[in-house]
């Protein structure tokens, strides 16, 4: 059975309409992460899942492989679910981002890895120890904690834990890469919105609320985002420093 990595690509951001065709150097967003991801060892193949015929050429273009979705898909679990339904032969699907371009085919293959080493685990998912404080207390660094088998326990917005003792807690960021058990994409897609899940807005609530195990693997990448016009800044001057 096969690895698939799906990437979610959608055009309407409410932040930054249009970034995955935002280009750098003569390439589109999504292209860096594509080329990320057809370095992957341990993947079969990489579809970009995109509700927009504008993405879908621009990947064409590269030579990526496409597949449009409904584009009334509320996440991006939504959207690869649609596509993992479309293919029987994939067991486990990886989603990766579209909007991280320095992601590495390294922690790509950690997270199918983890899945894979663990047949009770339901999905896989990656953590970096945190460091800075300002980043602990920012609601937009979402917080892990786990048991000692790393098994997540929960995600928050929220410093997690809180430090009653003080210098004794070890604050870890949830990296967004998931992957999955086909079974059980489909199964959490199939859920509805737990209440945890709308009120800290991370959907990976609702599978634990529902009883799914997600394991964790801790990572020294820092990857950035693209979510405003600063990101994307920020990244094409750092490539521009490589060149």
């Amino acid at each position: 059975m096969k690895t698939a990595i799906i990437i979610p690509a959608r055009y309407s951001s409410t932040r930054l309409p249009g970034k995955p065709l935002l280009e750098v150097n003569g390439k589109p967003i999504i292209q860096y992460v594509w080329e990320a991801a057809k370095k992957s060892e341990l993947a079969d193949d990489v579809i970009i899942a995109t509700d927009d015929e504008r993405i879908e050429q621009a990947v064409k273009k590269f030579g990526g492989k496409v597949e449009l979705t409904d584009p009334n898909h509320k996440c991006g679990s939504d959207r690869i679910a649609e596509v993992a339904k479309r293919h029987e032969d994939y067991e486990y699907i990886l989603n990766l981002q579209g909007d991280e371009p320095q992601i590495t085919p390294e922690v790509i293959d950690l997270a199918i890895s983890t899945l894979k080493s663990d047949s009770r685990a339901d999905i896989s998912t990656l953590v970096r120890k945190i460091t800075s404080k300002e980043q602990i207390n920012n609601p937009n660094c979402v917080k892990c904690v786990f048991d000692n088998d790393f098994n997540a326990l929960y995600f928050s917005r929220c410093p997690i834990p809180y430090e009653r003792n003080e210098n004794c807690a070890s604050y870890y960021a949830h990296i967004g890469i998931y992957g999955y058990k086909k079974t059980s994409l489909i199964k959490m897609t199939s859920l509805k919105q737990a209440d945890l899940e709308l009120q800290e807005s991370l959907e990976q609530l609702r599978a634990l609320k529902n009883g799914m195990r997600i394991k964790v693997a801790i990572t020294n990448l820092n990857p950035t985002g693209i979510d405003t016009i600063e990101d994307f800044e920020k990244f094409k001057s750092q490539i521009s420093c490589l060149n």
